[in-house]
């Protein structure tokens, strides 16, 4: 298994714009990245400060993801849910926007979400395993403690779906720990 990264794409600029490799096999199997992508998803988000997540898929289909935002700024999270993790419950968080073209990678095993820092935010992301709505799983948005950049006293749009998650604390995992903690992003 992978850890969380973040990866600062880069990008060839000129007079007519810029220009950038999102994904490359070779690239990210020197990262240590090496699942394959079977699914892509898109997602439109309208209203500032919409959070989706805390998401995942269970085993057998659990989910490698490669997030990317292509309009707006979202802040991206990724929490461990390894069960024996030494750094269970504990999360990383980075800016992904269209200006700064930074992804996220998120292995199985981790809870993903993000939250639109502005109106009309649009994510994409690669998964490696489809959807399997058996195994569609995830926890509620503000029990792992995450610092997400929301002004004093607003609330987040929320599906009703992921009103109704259960607590880090209720949570009994099904993933198992691999023996590679959750590291600070680069």
């Amino acid at each position: 298994m992978s850890r969380v990264q973040l990866i600062e794409t880069r990008r060839l600029e000129d007079t007519r714009g810029w220009f950038t490799e999102t994904y490359n096999a070779a690239t990210f199997h020197a990262l240590g990245i090496d699942c394959v992508f079977v699914q892509d998803n898109h997602s439109l988000s309208v209203p500032a400060f919409t959070l989706r997540g805390l998401h995942f898929q269970t085993p057998p289909h659990a989910q490698d993801k490669l997030v990317r935002c292509i309009a707006g700024g979202v802040y991206d999270v990724a929490v461990d849910v390894r069960a024996g993790s030494p750094t269970y419950g504990r999360w990383v968080g980075a800016e992904l926007s269209a200006k700064n073209g930074h992804q996220l990678f998120i292995p199985a095993g981790f809870a993903h979400a993000f939250l639109t820092l502005e109106p009309n935010c649009e994510v994409i992301y690669k998964c490696s395993a489809l959807y399997a709505p058996q195994n569609d799983g995830g926890i509620l948005w503000d029990s792992a403690g995450i610092d997400w950049p929301m002004p004093t006293g607003t609330a987040p749009e929320l599906s009703e779906k992921d009103k109704e998650l259960p607590t880090l604390n209720a949570f009994e995992s099904p993933f198992s720990y691999d023996g590679r903690p959750l590291l600070p992003l680069a």
